[in-house]
């Protein structure tokens, strides 16, 4: 999907270019690289790395059709990325200085005048504009009229088993406009797309989990199972719920009140109302209010087939309830988009900064760094740099799959979450006693071993590594400043001298074995649809629990938004705000059992029983200090108070 660009542009008089422009496509100036032609200059990672020479399988025919985007610079690119950086740093003089949307896009929006030029060069190109929005010009039209427009040849590439058109060469602009672009993208048509990173098939089919169960983490001892470890352990927690997660991340009397949270994913539930009602009524969790809860919806869905539109929803409904379980009284506002691909998840972010609906967003969803494309990358970055100058903070799930390998074959992160702009959120194993009393945390990893058929012992134990929170080193974003002094070089400098980005920033519960209890809507065998609960997890819970943990921060911060939070999480860290979370917190290795529906709905399939081993993330380890699969650690019971305004 994406990388991080710097956007480096030298200033060019828009007013003089214009003629020079004008006369240049009223000629009929053929396409032709930036190299060859000084009047264009190159919009570099708008080739993808897969569009290698060995993978070229010719031409693309001048008659197929191209729908593309030209995100605008704006007046200052620069110069917001400089003014997101001094309003998100607590040592900053500008800290907090927040401008509104007017103020946001009268300094550092597109002009008129670069709108008009832009649409000028495109449609000169043959190409037709079929939107415009604050962020980008859409356009639409065949081959031979895209490669006139970006100056570059497309040709078809193999791609794994598939063929997908791209640039030949990097697109180019001519210099005119340069300082009105800052990418294009759509001339690649491989997917684009993200996925929600929960571990459940989709709702439209029943998922329950069976017991025994402990109400908290060793209230249930499986004493008739194998030892694991050397010692008896408890059965998995019947699932986590508002009061034992707000006792645990030490939210104290605050509720969130007063503070908006955007959530957003693809699609919607429709019987998302009524679920999390009921869920809250359930669980103690304080009642929904009269408009607590908006839904912000595209006027239609697309590529509901291809993104499985309706396993979305136990996302969506998980994200929702999480937020409302940890911060009760915080306005939640849905934003879904049209469907899972980048462009529409792009759009939905836009809507949230443009309308400043919100001033802290979850988002449970993201791909494989190596999927990423340097010109999604600088959407990405943008409407996030877009939100800082504005108060509003971002929160990525890191992923699900450990360090990628057992999944890709690669040692990668995972991707909006690699973003230098926004809050990675990595993932935990909670252990919550008695009285709601926080006992610990591992690093979330999971290895599985199924119980022998004699009941005597578990096959192959510990068994295989399963699932685990996203973590590790970026290869493509440089590192931020924020991260330096705190992350070990071993892990900035993994895969550079230079250093780069490394995942995660902060972590909270996630293993589905020390879950969360969600409710939800669910078709059953019988055809009959019913709400019914289960216990689930992934760093999809993760997130939107961070973001519940922020909107209490902000609220005892006398309701002054956080905005872009790493600056302050990162200042915060080595003080006793944070758990320091490690994979061995009890000197001794742990473990659950679970019994489980064979069918995911009942016993009449048969039962299954496991041992799952904590704190055991594929390469990836939870130890003192900064680590790649926690962060700076999960919040303690002093982490909420610490924004307290003296």
């Amino acid at each position: 999907m994406r990388s991080n660009r710097a956007v480096l542009r030298a200033s060019v008089s828009l007013a003089a270019t214009l003629p020079m422009l004008a006369g240049a496509l009223a000629l009929g100036i053929p396409a032709a690289s930036a190299a060859d032609n000084p009047h264009r200059d190159t919009l570099a990672g708008t080739k993808p790395a897969w569009a290698t020479a060995k993978a070229d399988k010719g031409a693309t025919a001048d008659s197929a059709q191209v729908s593309a985007r030209v995100y605008l610079a704006g007046r200052d690119a620069a110069g917001l990325a400089a003014y997101a950086r001094a309003v998100s740093d607590p040592s900053s003089p500008s800290y907090g200085k927040y401008l509104n949307g007017r103020q946001v896009q009268a300094r550092f929006g597109a002009t008129a005048a670069q709108v008009a030029a832009v649409k000028s060069w495109l449609t000169s190109a043959g190409l037709k504009v079929t939107s415009v929005t604050a962020h980008y010009v859409a356009v639409s039209g065949d081959v031979a009229a895209a490669e006139k427009a970006f100056g570059t040849q497309l040709h078809n590439y193999a791609k794994g088993s598939a063929t997908y058109r791209a640039p030949a060469s990097a697109a180019s602009v001519p210099a005119g406009v340069r300082d009105a672009v800052l990418t294009v993208t759509g001339l690649d048509n491989a997917p684009h797309k993200a996925s929600h990173k929960d571990q459940l098939p989709p709702p439209d089919a029943v998922f329950r989990n069976s017991g025994p169960f402990s109400s908290y983490y060793g209230s249930n001892v499986a004493s008739t199972l194998p030892d694991a470890y050397g010692q008896k352990i408890p059965y998995a927690v019947r699932g986590y719920t508002g009061k034992q997660l707000r006792s645990a991340y030490g939210a104290g009397g605050y509720t969130g009140k007063g503070v908006r949270v955007a959530i957003t994913d693809a699609y919607a539930s429709p019987t998302l109302a009524y679920d999390i009602a009921t869920y809250a009524g359930k669980h103690g969790d304080a009642a929904w209010t009269t408009g607590q809860l908006r839904q912000v919806l595209p006027g239609k869905y697309t590529k509901t087939k291809e993104c499985g539109a309706a396993g979305w929803y136990g996302e969506e409904t998980l994200d929702v309830e999480a937020v409302h379980a940890v911060a009760p009284a915080a306005q939640v506002t849905y934003v879904g988009a049209a469907s899972c691909y980048d462009d529409d998840l792009l759009d939905s972010l836009s809507k949230i900064v443009d309308g400043h609906l919100a001033d802290i967003v979850s988002n449970s969803w993201g791909d494989i760094e190596a999927n990423q494309t340097p010109d999604l990358a600088a959407a990405y970055d943008q409407v996030f740099q877009f939100g800082a100058v504005q108060g509003i903070g971002f929160y990525f799930s890191s992923g699900d799959n450990g360090d990628e390998v057992d999944n890709t074959g690669t040692k990668q992160v995972d991707t909006p979450a690699n973003s230098a702009w926004v809050t990675a959120v990595g993932g935990t194993s909670l252990a919550v006693g008695k009285g709601d009393s926080y006992l610990w945390e591992t690093g979330w990893g999971t290895r599985k071993a199924v119980l022998a058929a004699d009941g005597k012992s578990w096959t192959d134990f510990p068994g295989a590594f399963t699932s685990g929170a996203g973590g590790g080193t970026s290869r493509t974003v440089a590192q931020p400043y924020y991260q330096k002094g705190v992350v070990p070089d071993a892990l900035a400098k993994a895969n550079s001298a230079d250093g780069n980005r490394v995942v995660p920033d902060i972590a909270a519960i996630a293993d589905p074995n020390t879950g969360f209890l969600v409710g939800q809507t669910q078709t059953f065998p019988d055809g009959s649809q019913r709400y019914a609960e289960y216990r689930i997890g992934g760093t999809s819970l993760a997130a939107p629990v961070i973001a519940g943990v922020q909107a209490l921060a902000q609220e005892a911060r006398g309701g002054k938004a956080l905005g872009f939070a790493n600056p302050a999480i990162y200042a915060r860290y080595g003080s006793k705000v944070y758990h320091d979370v490690t994979d061995n917190p009890t000197g001794s290795e742990l473990a659950v059992a679970r019994v489980d529906f064979v069918n995911g709905y009942d016993a009449s399939g048969g039962l299954s029983t496991s041992v799952r081993s904590l704190g055991k993330d594929s390469s990836l380890k939870a130890v003192k200090g900064y680590d790649d699969v926690t962060g700076v650690g999960s919040p303690g019971a002093g982490y909420v108070a610490s924004y307290r305004r003296r």
